[in-house]
């Protein structure tokens, strides 16, 4: 036993001499070859406000193949603009942050349940993910039942208050119209009045002719 332990403890030794230093600080500053300075990148999100951001994988329906494929795993996100008061729905990979689905949230848009999987929706829509406009069918897939819900509701509150909107604006839009159109009626009547013709009123040269022949007659 003694003379194993003897053997043991030098080669411990031995190694830790072999490499020392691994872990000390040398106190060495080694300068950076280049420096690189911040850049800040634009995402086309800043006058945006996000209205909802949740993991998710979404899928695409291939006409040809008749079949989905999958389209991306990150966040979708709704984002109401700040001016314009528009929604969009804007989806990214999360390693590559490529645009999976990018398009308006319209009064039109109609979100449903996948068949069969309470954790997916479907819907369809006008997208421009891949710079051009697509009639594209999307089905999306989410951690939770609570979160596909929580999506579904606010894709449909943001669809009906999206059509408020347009309602509200095409009333004020006739009301616009109907006014104009009045004005410009009774503009034309006016114009096409015939004008009462008044007895013109005496000038000041008249009536001091009037007055100069009086005196005179006097």
């Amino acid at each position: 036993m003694a003379s194993s332990t003897s053997t043991t403890e030098p080669k411990l030794e031995k190694k830790e001499e072999e490499n020392p230093g691994d872990d000390e600080d040398t106190g060495a500053q080694v300068a950076p070859i280049v420096n690189l300075q911040p850049v800040a990148v634009s995402t086309g999100e800043e006058n945006e406000h996000v209205l909802l951001d949740l993991k998710s994988k979404l899928y695409r329906f291939d006409k040809e193949g008749g079949q989905w494929k999958e389209r991306g795993v990150g966040t979708v996100k709704l984002l109401k603009h700040k001016e314009t008061g528009k929604v969009r729905l804007v989806m990214r990979q999360s390693k590559t942050l490529k645009i999976c689905a990018n398009h308006l949230v319209l009064p039109t848009m109609s979100i449903q349940e996948h068949a069969g999987n309470e954790k997916s929706c479907v819907w369809h829509a006008a997208d421009f993910a891949d710079g051009e406009v697509k009639e594209e069918t999307f089905c999306i897939r989410f951690v939770s039942i609570e979160n596909c819900k929580t999506f579904k509701e606010k894709v449909e509150e943001i669809a009906e208050s999206q059509q408020t909107k347009s309602g509200e604006s095409e009333e004020a839009g006739a009301a616009a119209t109907e006014l104009i159109e009045k004005l410009s009626v009774e503009s034309k009547d006016k114009n096409n009045k015939p004008e009462d013709k008044e007895a013109p009123a005496p000038t000041e040269e008249k009536e001091d002719k009037k007055e100069e022949n009086a005196d005179e007659k006097k």
